[in-house]
């Protein structure tokens, strides 16, 4: 989930474009931004003809036959935060050179990151590399850096799939934008893939798209890749319990509660949820600059050490916000696709087990999905296998043009 980024030296240049007001009502009342999925800005990045993009996509390990040339760009864009207010986010546009006057898109959501700048339009070069592999196969990528990640300011509310659904649904809008502005069209159906938390992403945006809530954009297929499916079934007990490795647990459990808190008030001070000293330095820890390594240094080896015995039994039998919290982002799975559905999941994984796919498959959606079973694979390496794959089905599902 932590592959290691590559810094590329970027010369870009900035389109503005102008911006419109939005905020509050006159009684206080948060008030939804008209203008959604408008762009703010527009930085192109290093361009790569077809030879160029064959051997990025060698060093990455996504080898591509015939692999064609990219423009990639990095976008800002309006979107909604958590609670609806209007806020900017930051992605990842990627246009094939292709003759095609009309793209087909693939969404592509990224796992956990810490780090701001660790994502697909900073450092984030894996991310990128996988949003590439796309693209140099004819269809128009994007890759959204989520809510406060990127350029996007405020913390990043980790894994709570409502943002992450309208922040990858308003990237459609501005890739649409973006597109319009060269004189080309976007095909109205998406295909929709993500890994980790992108997973829970890929289905939050897939849901948000077959039911009707993204202008001018349904669903073709959706195939996710080790998501967390599952908060209050699978992953939660699965990080007290042992089967998440425990130093990922305590990451995935620190990060979780201080983002969560945000959004349902789970807590009035840390030491509620956190025991002494980590307490005192968890919220600054996850505040989108220290990487993992800080973060790892900074709490302790189990979970059992990380949290008060009130916040241990929340996470076994959860109620009240922390409950909501956790349905909230567990909808992902209830609702009936209608178009093809495919999860990728591997039994060997202790990051997010694969008991969050099974779950999956058991609600609505499972009418609609086929399970994928990549062996004994860690968290990691399912989506090496996974993504050719993925692009090989979406080629066969809806070609590109």
């Amino acid at each position: 989930m932590y592959a290691g980024r590559v810094l590329l030296t970027l010369l870009a240049a900035v389109l503005t474009v102008p911006v419109a007001a939005c905020g509050s009502s006159d009684d206080g009342q948060v008030t939804a931004p008209a203008n959604r999925g408008e762009l703010v800005s527009v930085t192109p990045m290093p361009a790569m003809a077809g030879p160029e993009t064959s051997a990025y996509l060698d060093k990455w390990k996504f080898p591509l036959p015939q692999a064609g040339g990219v423009r990639r760009y990095s976008v800002e864009y309006r979107t909604v935060a958590a609670d609806g207010a209007p806020v900017v986010a930051s992605g990842l546009v990627v246009v094939p050179e292709t003759e095609n006057p009309r793209l087909r898109v693939v969404s592509y959501a990224h796992g956990t990151i810490v780090r701001r700048d660790e994502a697909p339009t900073e450092e984030g070069e894996t991310d990128r590399a996988r949003a590439t592999l796309f693209a140099a196969a004819g269809y128009l990528a994007v890759a959204p850096d989520y809510l406060g990640l990127g350029t996007g300011p405020g913390p990043h509310p980790y894994a709570h799939a409502p943002s992450e659904g309208t922040a990858s649904a308003d990237l459609l809008l501005a890739a649409r934008e973006l597109l319009d502005r060269q004189g080309r069209e976007v095909h109205p159906e998406v295909l929709v893939t993500g890994f980790s938390q992108g997973g829970q992403a890929a289905l939050a945006l897939a849901r948000d798209l077959r039911e009707g809530e993204v202008d001018g954009f349904g669903l073709r297929a959706a195939a996710a890749v080790s998501g967390p499916y599952a908060v209050q079934e699978v992953q939660a007990p699965a990080a007290l319990d042992g089967r998440v490795e425990p130093r990922q647990a305590v990451v995935y459990l620190a990060y979780w509660i201080t983002a969560m808190n945000r959004i349902y008030h789970l807590y009035d001070h840390p030491g509620e949820a956190f025991r002494q000293p980590y307490a005192q330095r968890v919220e600054e820890l996850f505040d989108g600059r220290h990487d993992l390594l800080r973060i790892g240094a900074g709490l302790p080896r189990t979970p059992q050490e990380l949290l008060t015995p009130e916040f241990l039994a929340l996470a076994r039998n959860p109620v009240g916000a922390a409950l909501r919290a956790m349905s909230d982002s567990d909808a992902v799975c209830d609702w009936r696709s209608g178009v093809p559905v495919r999860l990728y999941a591997a039994p060997g994984d202790r990051s997010v087990p694969f008991e969050n796919s099974q779950r999956c498959m058991k609600s609505e959606l499972g009418a609609d999905a086929e399970l994928i079973e990549l062996g004994d694979l860690d968290h990691g390496g399912t989506v090496r296998a996974a993504l050719p794959q993925i692009l090989e089905w979406f080629r066969n599902t809806a070609p590109p043009a």
